[in-house]
């Protein structure tokens, strides 16, 4: 195939067109393409791998600043994509230019030569171009899917693997167990490579446990080699080597403790004893990970809050979060309580959820605390619930509930609902589609 000059929108979506007829998780695909392209995989800089079901995005973003506040120059690949693709592939702390971004997608596309492979097969391997290509001091890889059979495992030696919490997630691909999920997410463990694990249920404790016993890989577990709290409004790590007193990590939730502890833990395998306390205090400090429990304080939804005019203290306010499991949900419920403490509003949540969600748990966690649930379509090309079965599945839960034709719409009615008296607070949730157009659409 000859090049194109085709934008990376266009060529993305021809990649579609690729996709295997029946989801099979192998490497097989990826292998071949990897060895098509020369292994661009055994050419990377020194990886930090992260798996895991909530808080990947999170502690890769605090190994983001940690790394960097130390003043290396850092790749990174996550998934998905909030705004636009090249957001995936970063290359030294920025994400891909498009000129860039649709060269790699045509180079990887003529050496597949039209082969079956998935879309996050052969992007993953677009971004392993781009990432041998240019020199870095580490490189933050975000599993996709799992971890045993994902695209990313083809690193054989990282330098830190990472696995956070592991809850039921995918069921249909990685079993229907807690235990069997966790077990897949073991999978990116290596022998002689230090695993650092975050806060686990017993079962999925006991499965990494075991495969790391069979492949050798020394652990580092949350809660008996390190571990965090918060102490008057300070951070508080501790591991075998001491205690770090930090600030609070600028990411909202109690839940940010954990990942933070993750993120520290990595970091200080990474470097050794070199990592000093000033470094994971800059790196807690400038962390950004938008669309997690993100307040917007500007654009269109936000002046239509405060009637065009600037934001006051009494002013409704409009939060972010893409968590889309029953585990995300418990999180993000406590830090709206925790926000309720502070500052009491009611809680209207503005909702889409892919179909093969657990809508019912999701809500579960919201119970006595949500004052009513406003159902929109999800955004076009993304198989979601009707609104109508989201709104009922939030009735069920004992959650007043509605529908509306996007979000506009739905913050308009959570306005109107909690009246001219009360100034509500609104978390549009469920969905990290969801939460990207609403970031596009809020530019």
């Amino acid at each position: 195939m000859t090049t194109t000059n085709a934008g990376s929108d266009e060529i993305l979506e021809r990649l579609l067109s690729l996709h295997p007829k029946r989801i099979d998780l192998t490497l097989r695909r990826m292998e071949r393409l990897l060895a098509a392209l020369g292994h661009p995989e055994q050419t990377l800089p020194p990886v930090i791998h992260v798996a895991g079901t909530n808080g990947k995005g999170s502690v890769t973003a605090y190994l983001k600043g940690m790394l960097q506040a130390e003043g290396l120059r850092i790749h990174a690949y996550t998934s998905p994509h909030l705004v636009a693709f090249r957001e995936r592939i970063e290359v030294g702390g920025q994400p891909i230019a498009e000129d860039a971004l649709a060269a790699l997608l045509e180079e990887v596309e003529r050496v597949n030569g039209g082969a079956p492979i998935t879309f996050f097969e052969i992007t993953t391997a677009a971004a392993f171009l781009a990432f041998s290509r240019e020199p870095a001091d580490a490189l933050l890889l975000e599993v996709g899917l799992g971890g045993r059979l994902d695209a990313t495992n083809v690193i054989d030696a990282p330098k830190v693997s990472v696995i956070t919490p592991v809850s039921l997630d995918h069921q249909e691909f990685l079993g229907a167990t807690l235990g069997q999920i966790a077990g897949e997410k073991a999978g990116i463990l290596k022998r002689d490579c230090v695993a650092v694990i975050g806060p686990q249920q017993a079962d999925a404790e006991l499965a990494i446990e075991a495969r790391a016993l069979e492949v050798g890989a020394p652990l580092k577990l949350y809660g008996s080699d390190f571990m965090a709290h918060e102490e008057q409004g300070r951070l508080v790590y501790q591991d075998t080597d001491g205690l770090m007193d930090l600030p609070l990590p600028r990411l909202e939730g109690r839940h940010q403790f954990e990942n933070a502890a993750v993120a520290i833990a990595a970091a200080k395998e990474f470097f050794g004893t070199s990592l000093l306390p000033e470094t994971v205090a800059a790196g807690l400090r400038t962390v950004n990970w938008p669309g997690r429990l993100q307040r917007l304080k500007e654009g269109p939804l936000v002046e239509a809050l405060s009637s065009g005019g600037a934001l006051d203290a009494d002013a409704p306010d409009l939060w972010l979060d893409g968590g889309h499991n029953p585990a995300a949900a418990a999180v993000i419920a406590q830090a709206m309580a925790d926000l309720d403490e502070r500052v009491s509003r009611p809680l209207y949540l503005v909702m889409a959820m892919g179909a093969n969600k657990d809508a019912d748990g999701y809500f579960k966690q919201f119970q006595g605390l949500a004052r009513r649930v406003i159902a929109v379509p999800m955004p076009v090309d993304h198989q979601g619930f009707e609104p109508r079965d989201l709104a009922a599945a939030a009735s069920e839960a004992g959650i007043a509930a509605g529908v509306a034709a996007n979000a506009a719409d739905a913050i308009a009615q959570a306005l109107s609902d909690a009246g001219e008296d009360q100034s509500p607070r609104i978390l549009i949730t469920g969905s990290l589609y969801l939460v990207g157009e609403i970031l596009k659409d809020n530019a």
